[in-house]
């Protein structure tokens, strides 16, 4: 007999994995020096994402991002006011605008990112023996079939 979790369990354990996920997060903002930025985690994101995806539109930034064109809007605003990312108009369609990250931007991302890299790489040198290794690596593919989920469903 194949036994599932039940609804409880299955509740209980998305509870656990989110609360460790929001402290998580929380620490690598923190080790990484986030908060000296003087930058929200959300505009963070999104200057990320100009970095990765630029030269992109809002309305694809607002996609990838999961958020509303006006969260955008502001998020970009406080951004270009900062000089971390400029506005062009797109050579195929002059009526969009392409944004496009500064170079201090992309040195400010991989500061982040290798701050948050090393903190968590220490972090498993002292936290995870070798015994646990393969199964941090379970883990890790586990959280990426989670984020890559298309549930089709209609959450209520």
């Amino acid at each position: 007999m194949d036994k599932h979790p039940g609804p409880q369990e299955s509740t209980a354990t998305a509870q656990r994995l989110n609360d460790a996920i929001t402290r998580l997060r929380a620490r690598l903002r923190t080790e990484s020096g986030q908060h000296a930025t003087g930058l929200s985690a959300t505009q963070l994101g999104v200057l990320a994402g100009v970095v990765r995806e630029g030269p992109v539109t809002a309305a694809r930034l607002a996609s990838t991002e999961h958020v509303s064109g006006q969260a955008i809007a502001q998020s970009l605003a406080v951004l270009k006011a900062a000089g971390l990312v400029h506005s062009e108009p797109d050579p195929k369609d002059g009526r969009k605008k392409l944004m496009s990250a500064d170079a201090s931007a992309t040195e400010l991302i991989d500061k982040l990112l290798t701050g948050r890299a090393a903190f968590l790489a220490r972090a498993i040198d002292q936290v995870v023996v070798p015994q646990e290794r393969k199964d941090m690596d379970k883990a890790i593919e586990l959280l990426e079939r989670l984020a890559d989920a298309d549930l089709n469903e209609a959450v209520i």
